[in-house]
């Protein structure tokens, strides 16, 4: 695989995509707000706000960034390399892998498949829905999240139904993790980080609250819609909770690489790609969305559609989307998780940045 770097500046062309970002910050009101733009080996990087808000340092292409559920997608990755390797199959149950450890209020791993985890369409309940429980201690294990979903009722029957379950991904990673005998975090870097020399992308070991390298502060109003709330800093958080669904750290610049290999065929062989971008309908999730393993489709208000995957956790915001065959790409990341103004949430600011640059009329100019 080869680490396929933009070499060359887009230009000056994106005054539309630096609008969006300046007015994240001066209506919406984000701490900060980075994208970089990626087309064939041309690259278009903008900024507004800051990075931190008491230095008021800029952010710069090389902060990372803890990216959330983008993170699924390199988990589904590593599993789907496992399957082209013949060491797992899709269709095996999750029972096989994992004995006895999904059962329990509607939920039965004898009837639940690992391409069901990837695509949510198991019914599991998810974890992260029962916050009470995961305030109980700092940091948890694997086993401990899904003792805690099975705790509650499935949503549906497996195969019935779609629904968005970090649960799914907590046990694909508990099933790499018994396949291969390493550690997820090893499995990314050997099979994905390292091949494309994606540097600043890395899952945490254990519980280590710090983001390694160049970072942005994170910050947070706990969710809270109230315009004066108190803001908190968490850049440094135990993000075991999430693990395989959404505790990885990444820059703009890596992901963009790893889209553009991923979609681009470098990383998946064709059986395998195929059953990455098979998509169902999704509910209740992004607007306008279908859902294959890992990765999603979101369409555009303009009509376009783009390939990729969104993370949101405490602080911090991404998108990850571009063209089906990953030579267009946006990479947007938001150090914080509100907006004030027009927009709901960061995914609208996503949205209108997406449109601009994906607009049939506004296609890429030379």
């Amino acid at each position: 695989m080869e680490n396929a770097v933009p070499t060359a500046p887009i230009g000056g062309a994106h005054a539309d995509a630096q609008r969006v970002l300046d007015r994240a910050v001066t209506d919406g009101g984000v701490p900060g707000i980075l994208a970089e733009i990626r087309a064939g080996d041309r690259c278009w990087f903008g900024t507004a706000g800051v990075a931190d808000t008491e230095t008021r340092q800029a952010r710069r292409p090389q902060d990372r960034f803890r990216i959330g559920s983008v993170t699924k997608t390199f988990t589904a990755t590593v599993v789907l390399r496992l399957a082209a390797e013949r060491r797992l199959a899709l269709d095996d149950t999750v029972e096989r892998w994992l004995p006895g450890v999904v059962a329990g209020n509607g939920h039965d791993g004898s009837r639940t498949t690992i391409r069901q985890l990837l695509n949510h369409t198991s019914g599991i309940f998810s974890h992260t829905h029962d916050q009470p429980a995961l305030s109980q201690q700092e940091s948890y294990t694997p086993h401990e999240l899904v003792r805690i979903a099975m705790s509650h009722p499935a949503d549906f029957p497996a195969g019935t139904g779609w629904a968005y379950s970090n649960t799914n991904y907590i046990l694909a990673g508990m099933i790499v993790e018994r396949v291969t005998g390493r550690a997820l975090a090893d499995e990314i870097a050997e099979r994905v980080t390292g091949p494309l020399g994606l540097t600043g992308t890395y899952l945490p070991r254990g519980a280590d609250p710090t983001i390694q390298g160049p970072h942005s502060r994170h910050y947070t109003r706990l969710h809270s819609p109230d315009p004066d709330a108190e803001t908190y800093d968490v850049t440094d958080m135990e993000t075991s909770v999430y693990w395989a669904a959404g505790g990885m750290i990444s820059t703009a610049g890596d992901l963009n690489r790893f889209f553009a290999a991923l979609l681009g065929g470098q990383l998946l062989p064709p059986e395998q790609q195929r059953d990455m971008l098979t998509t169902t309908p999704t509910q209740n999730w992004l607007p306008h969305s279908t859902y294959g393993l890992g990765i999603s489709t979101v369409t555009l208000p303009s009509g376009a559609t783009v390939w990729g995957m969104g993370g949101a956790i405490f602080g911090s915001w991404s998108y990850a989307y571009g063209t089906r065959d990953g030579e267009h790409l946006v990479t947007t990341n938001i150090n914080g998780d509100w907006t004030t103004g027009g927009w709901d949430d960061p995914i609208g600011i996503f949205t209108d940045l997406l449109d601009t640059e994906f607009r049939p009329s506004g296609s890429l100019p030379a």
